[in-house]
């Protein structure tokens, strides 16, 4: 079944909400970096590396009959977790949708407040290099038409 980004999102507050303390959030941040399927390593070049971070991350995405979907991988659990909720909410879905969906969830969630600053810097930067590909894909399939 479809669910809209907005769907998605909403059901992540739920689910962050349900919890009782920062420590079982983590958890499940923690959760579901282990869950991401892995990036294959001919992907972890320079060129996916997300800059600002400071543990290693490579964000990867390709358009497949006008849907964005994302892949990544990091060195570090909490990063891993944090992309892996991005990747939950964004990938699979069509540029527009993607650029139209502000991520008002995380602050719901209320991970911004609870990020180390540079932690912060890095989720910032993984959500704008997902927000960039979106751009560019949207641009090709208009230069295409």
């Amino acid at each position: 079944m479809y669910m809209r980004i907005i769907e998605i999102q909403k059901q992540l507050v739920e689910e962050f909400d349900a919890l009782d303390s920062w420590e079982d959030k983590y958890s499940k941040i923690i959760k579901f970096g282990k869950e991401l399927t892995p990036l294959a390593d001919e992907l972890k070049i320079e060129k996916n590396k997300i800059e600002g971070c400071q543990s290693q991350i490579w964000v990867h995405a390709r358009i497949d009959d006008g849907k964005m979907y994302v892949e990544a991988d990091s060195d570090a659990m909490i990063v891993k977790g944090l992309v892996a909720l991005l990747i939950k909410v964004y990938s699979g879905h069509e540029p527009d949708e993607i650029l139209s969906s502000p991520p008002d969830f995380l602050q719901k969630i209320g991970i911004d407040s609870h990020l180390s600053p540079t932690r912060k810097n890095g989720l910032g930067a993984m959500l704008k290099q997902i927000q960039l590909f979106a751009v560019t894909f949207k641009a090709l399939a208009v230069v295409q038409k």
